[in-house]
């Protein structure tokens, strides 16, 4: 991952892939109300967003339809898309693609979400490593989230996550439903890479 440093003045400047911003000089909620595109807020710090590539793109844009056709049908909530910024326990998080239950929906929606999305859906990217793609799937079930979705496009995989305890992987073959969360929807798994 990729980050800031302070460089002249007080200007950011372009730092080592791997390196991280330290944010002290910012808070949460100053991460919140800003405007830091490609950017999450974790554990105190900014952490550059990877570039997502065209695969990355296409599989999220997959699911922003599939689910978006179907919540927007019938009437059960928004799906958001990234960059939309999500409070995530002690982080900002903005994951790939998200889902929000109309009861859910704050108030004013021209500032991120203080609530975590009821869906949170994940695209791994060739720069993350297993263990923190986990750690972010986990963070978002201990601040709330009902569900995630981590989408791998190498092994063209889906593993949900509902708790610590409960997580399934599913294949090509299987079938990716919405659970409680998302009544009523399901797809193949593979329309997912198509």
């Amino acid at each position: 991952m990729e980050g800031w440093k302070e460089g002249k003045g007080n200007e950011p400047s372009q730092i080592e892939e791997g390196e991280m911003m330290n944010a002290e000089t910012i808070t949460l909620e100053e991460f919140m109300k800003g405007d830091y595109e490609s950017y999450e807020y974790v554990k105190g710090e900014l952490i550059s967003m990877s570039m997502p590539t065209m695969e990355h793109g296409g599989i999220s844009s997959n699911i922003d339809i599939l689910l978006g056709t179907y919540v927007r049908q019938h009437q059960l909530g928004r799906v958001y898309i990234a960059e939309t910024t999500f409070s995530i326990g002690s982080s900002g998080r903005k994951p790939d693609v998200a889902f929000v239950s109309q009861a859910r929906i704050p108030e004013n929606i021209r500032q991120a979400s203080p609530v975590p999305p009821d869906l949170a859906v994940e695209v791994v990217s060739p720069s993350d490593a297993f263990y923190d793609v986990q750690e972010k799937a986990f963070e978002y079930l201990d601040a709330g989230t009902k569900m995630v979705w981590v989408i791998d496009p190498v092994s063209k995989t889906v593993t949900v996550y509902r708790s610590r305890n409960d997580i399934k992987i599913l294949t090509r073959n299987q079938t990716l439903t919405g659970e409680d969360v998302i009544e009523g929807f399901s797809c193949l798994v593979a329309e997912v890479f198509e």
